[in-house]
């Protein structure tokens, strides 16, 4: 079986840990965000490939929700003891993913290959495949002005209301290769419990995979990331109820028109119609169990 999850980056990491668990090795390929990318200290960072990528492989921080566990924050203080920026928290454990990955987009490899390369790294047999080699980044705009991702979601606190979402760099992107080759043999599509807007629309925002989605001949299933109408983590309930009218299952699903089949609902909201088919049960992802039990349901419903 070939299944393919579109992710972002703390909720969908987990519900990708829990297809992970859900599946035999190798059956499993992650088209990750590379909206939210950014340069801190000269280093590229790719924090929702990240996120994936320390899930998948038991080393993310549990309690943080994001980053290594066991993390020190030593070159950030020294940097930061000598003028540097710290505003983007870059842990010691970090940074040597950081400083590889970086190397090797200097040496000309693409993001895709040097991410490849890390996930086998990290011993896993699941892909993990960003939906660009191209440079494509999430710009947010606010009444206080248009800023980009980090700026706006880790700078700002994502404080300000978004009234839009642009996405630069996509109209030449170009799909990894490799997403584009796990979509064509995908059994079942998967969208992770991701804000809409800022996680999964970025990846949607290459042509060439929203028409391959848009043109699937398997079913897609999305998980929504509300419960009772209210984001687990992050401004997503904010931002569906600023930009799509309100926080109901219906809303969620139209952030996705016309490319999914069904949308995994939480029992919480299991009276609200979402105009599309639904599936009810727990979509609380609290511990691995958890996470699997959900993506168990959302890989039936996609059968």
């Amino acid at each position: 079986m070939n299944v393919v999850l579109l992710s972002g980056g703390v909720g969908g990491a987990r519900f990708a840990r829990g297809v992970q668990a859900a599946l035999a090795p190798g059956e499993l390929t992650v088209i990750g965000n590379v909206g939210d990318d950014v340069k801190v200290l000269g280093l590229h960072v790719s924090p929702d490939l990240d996120s994936v990528l320390y899930a998948l492989a038991g080393l993310n921080d549990e309690e943080r929700g994001w980053g290594r566990a066991g993390e020190t924050w030593n070159a950030l203080a020294s940097a930061s003891a000598w003028g540097g920026e710290d505003w983007f928290r870059l842990g010691d454990l970090d940074l040597g993913l950081h400083l590889v990955r970086t190397q090797g987009l200097a040496a000309g490899r693409a993001l895709s290959e040097v991410t490849a390369d890390l996930a086998a790294a990290a011993g896993l047999a699941t892909r993990i495949v960003p939906a660009t080699d191209d440079r494509l980044r999430t710009r947010v705009v606010t009444p206080a002005g248009t800023f980009g991702f980090q700026e706006w979601f880790v700078g700002r606190g994502h404080r300000d209301e978004v009234d839009a979402v642009r996405f630069e760099g996509a109209r030449l992107a170009e799909p990894a290769p490799a997403a584009v080759a796990a979509l064509e043999q995908a059994d079942a599509i998967l969208i992770a419990p991701s804000n809409p807007y800022v996680s999964i629309q970025p990846i949607l925002a290459v042509a060439e995979l929203r028409a391959a989605i848009a043109g699937r001949r398997v079913r897609c299933v999305a998980v929504s990331p509300l419960i009772g109408g209210r984001a687990v983590k992050g401004p997503a309930d904010r931002m569906l109820s600023r930009m799509a009218g309100g926080t109901l299952p219906r809303h969620v699903a139209g952030c996705y028109g016309g490319l999914i089949d069904a949308l995994a609902i939480d029992d919480a909201d299991a009276t609200a119609d979402a105009g599309v088919e639904t599936v009810v049960t727990s979509t609380r992802m609290h511990d691995l169990d958890a996470s699997r039990r959900l993506a168990e349901v959302a890989l039936e419903a996609a059968a």
